[in-house]
């Protein structure tokens, strides 16, 4: 009970802190904080430190060279904080898997498996987006490989391609400290490189089309991660 208590605490103090800090909106670091708790209460410790993982490694890329970013018209809007919108895009499938554990406790490795899954999606997806932009020498269309120009829906680069890489990674560190190394390490890695993947063909695409927006890319970004661990694993 103490236990649970000092975590609602931290939940609570994270989600107002965001807000404090200009990091999240009001409704943002609501539902954000709801989204911990539902992690907290399907994945444990796991799932609070890798949704940490996530929300601190975006912050800090949306957050880095944001001047240079400005410049090219890259840079986020609302000065980078991130609304309930961004928020439930990034973590709603993760979410609705840790409310899944409930009628189906049976399924919970299956579950976390696809937590962390989802999550390396959403942080290579960040990580490659926010610092290829920087990083990155030659930019082309992922459907075409013609060469475009860098910021635009479904424009990659391959050092953006290999930070995005390294943000899964991340993501599959934390899970395999808390759920011991196997091959699920691996798995992850490749559910974020996929997730990235699609979500790059879905803004080149259908976002630059306005047929759906970023938010609706982000959340079929992260199911396509979870999905690639259910496969996985499954079969």
């Amino acid at each position: 009970m103490v236990v649970q208590i000092i975590i609602y605490t931290i939940l609570l103090l994270g989600s107002t802190l965001s807000y404090t800090a200009k990091k999240l909106t009001l409704a943002g670091a609501a539902t954000g904080a709801v989204v911990g708790l539902l992690m907290y209460k399907s994945a444990g410790l796991m799932g609070l430190m890798i949704l940490a993982a996530f929300f601190i490694s975006a912050i800090w890329a949306t957050k880095w060279q944001v001047a240079k970013k400005a410049a090219i018209g890259a840079a986020e809007e609302n000065k980078g904080r991130r609304t309930a919108g961004q928020v439930l895009a990034n973590g709603c499938v993760a979410a609705l898997l840790g409310a899944a554990t409930w009628l189906f406790p049976e399924n919970i490795a299956v579950i976390k498996l696809m937590i962390a899954g989802s999550f390396a999606a959403a942080t290579a997806d960040t990580l490659s987006s926010e610092l290829g932009i920087v990083y990155g020498r030659n930019f082309f269309n992922i459907l075409t490989f013609k060469k475009d120009q860098r910021g635009l829906d479904g424009v990659i680069s391959f050092e953006g391609t290999l930070i995005g890489v390294a943000g899964a990674s991340l993501i599959a560190l934390v899970y395999s400290l808390f759920m011991g190394w196997s091959i699920s390490f691996l798995w992850i890695i490749l559910a974020g490189f996929t997730g990235n993947v699609v979500d790059s063909i879905l803004g080149a695409s259908l976002e630059r089309k306005g047929w759906i927006g970023n938010n609706v890319v982000n959340f079929l970004n992260t199911a396509v991660g979870a999905g690639v661990c259910w496969v996985l694993i499954m079969f």
